[in-house]
C-alpha cells in the first residue's frame, strides 16, 4: 500500500486502540476471564498495547509536521 495514511485515519484508530486496551484491562481485572483463557487474553493486551504505541509514536512524528494537530495528552483526554 503505498498511500499516505491520513491523519484522521491515525487519530481514529490511536483513539480505538486506546477504548481497546482499556475494555482489555477491565475485562482482566474481572472475574469473568476463564483461567485456562487468561494467558492468551494477556497476550491479546500486550498487542493491543504495542499497536497504540506505534500509532501514539506516528501520531507525535504527525505532530511535528502539522502544528494544527492536537498534543497525543490533548487527544487522549478530549471528550468525543
Amino acid at each position: 500500500m503505498s498511500e499516505k495514511i491520513s491523519n484522521n485515519a491515525i487519530i481514529y484508530a490511536t483513539l480505538a486502540l486506546n477504548s481497546e486496551v482499556a475494555l482489555q484491562h477491565e475485562y482482566l481485572e474481572s472475574d469473568d476471564v476463564p483461567s485456562d483463557e487468561r494467558e492468551n487474553e494477556e497476550e491479546i493486551l500486550a498487542d493491543l498495547e504495542q499497536a497504540f504505541m506505534e500509532f501514539v509514536d506516528l501520531y507525535k512524528i504527525r505532530c511535528k509536521t502539522d502544528n494544527q494537530l492536537p498534543s497525543i495528552d490533548e487527544l487522549l483526554n478530549s471528550q468525543l
